[in-house]
């Protein structure tokens, strides 16, 4: 047995979720821990998913502020267990995404890992969507491999939805590989949305989405998009839908309400999600959830509304919390990629072939 930690930022930028397992015979969630995302940290990380002056520095500074950051949730969580350094055998870090283009052959998160083991003491394994992307895959979503690590035993026709700033399917069937794709934005335009005109940086239980109207005119304009057409391979990130993107459409359309515009997005989400569902998987059985997405009572209600043949629930009722999925995923990542074991699946994202994914930076 031995013990990884895992840690994710996701394109919801608030914060770092930390997560410590036992990869044995069967992996446990041992503990976690959550840093919140400086302001201006934020900002910055922000602000870097777009071209901008002098981003090459800006980039590296914030990098070392990430890492930096990491470093002390770390030493948190590891002192909350009485636990040193030497009792992990390495951290994953997923790093944070502020460039993914696969189309044009590229894909880039920063976390600075080799200042991260410099902090913490504890190897590191990160980059672990490039290697998928040069061998021709999209680098996206990487989580399918451990979706079926952790739930394939249900024996279910069993879809597992995560829902952070984008979502992202894995579909499980017996006998057959695991598929998987970005569905398309999960919370990146309620919560863009919601911060732009209230100052609030999310939708708490989707309570102002649920006070507005669905416009439909609104929304079949946003669904028009093609990145909703087929099935994937495909992944996306804020390249495609911001809040730009959503000024463009509105820009053609009557004045709405701030409220219906939430609104019309919860079913933007909701909607891309099952549509994509239902085209790739027939007769699912079971959806379950994970991610800040299942913490929003309306999306969660709107998502068993349209999908009334199946159980929709969050992880959580197999006893894995939603919140700590993704954290938990790159540990299992790290130690994948420490034991020479292929986690990419070139059913999710087209890649030539399997793959070990990752760099190590040894302590």
């Amino acid at each position: 047995m031995a013990l990884y930690l895992g840690l994710m930022s996701g394109t919801s930028l608030d914060g770092l979720d930390i997560a410590l397992i036992e990869q044995g015979a069967q992996l446990r969630l041992l503990a976690t821990h959550y840093v919140p995302m400086p302001t201006d940290l934020r900002q910055e990380l922000l602000s870097l998913c777009s071209s901008g002056a002098d981003e090459i520095a800006r980039a590296a500074l914030a990098e070392n502020r990430w890492a930096t950051l990491a470093g002390e949730g770390v030493h948190a969580l590891l002192a909350s267990q009485q636990l040193p350094a030497s009792a992990v055998r390495a951290i994953g870090s997923h790093g944070q995404t502020i460039r993914h283009e696969p189309a044009r052959g590229f894909t880039v998160q920063i976390g600075n890992p080799a200042l991260l083991a410099e902090l913490t003491g504890i190897s590191v394994v990160a980059d672990f969507r490039r290697r998928d992307v040069a061998a021709g895959g999209q680098g996206a979503p990487l989580v399918p491999a451990f979706h079926e690590h952790l739930f394939g035993h249900l024996g279910q026709r069993l879809a597992i939805l995560n829902i952070g700033g984008f979502s992202n399917l894995s579909l499980i069937e017996h006998d057959k590989p695991v598929h998987g794709f970005d569905c398309g934005p999960g919370n990146v335009l309620l919560d863009a949305w919601i911060e732009r005109q209230l100052g609030q940086t999310y939708d708490a239980n989707g309570r102002w989405a649920a006070s507005g109207q669905v416009q439909a005119d609104l929304l079949s304009r946003l669904l028009s998009d093609d990145f909703f057409a087929g099935s994937g391979p495909k992944s996306t990130g804020r390249e495609v839908f911001n809040l730009a993107w959503l000024d463009r459409h509105l820009a053609q359309l009557p004045a709405y309400s701030i409220h219906d515009v939430q609104a019309t997005l919860l079913e933007l989400t909701a909607r891309s999600i099952i549509d994509a569902l239902q085209n790739a998987q027939h007769g699912t059985e079971a959806l379950l959830v994970c991610g800040g997405g299942a913490r929003n009572g309306a999306l969660m209600a709107r998502l068993g509304q349209l999908l009334p043949a199946a159980t929709v629930s969050s992880t959580g009722s197999h006893g894995i919390d939603p919140d700590w999925v993704e954290a938990m995923a790159f540990a299992w990542l790290a130690h994948c990629c420490l034991e020479g074991i292929a986690a990419n699946r070139p059913s999710v994202t087209a890649a030539q072939g399997l793959r070990v994914l990752g760099a190590i930076y040894p302590a």
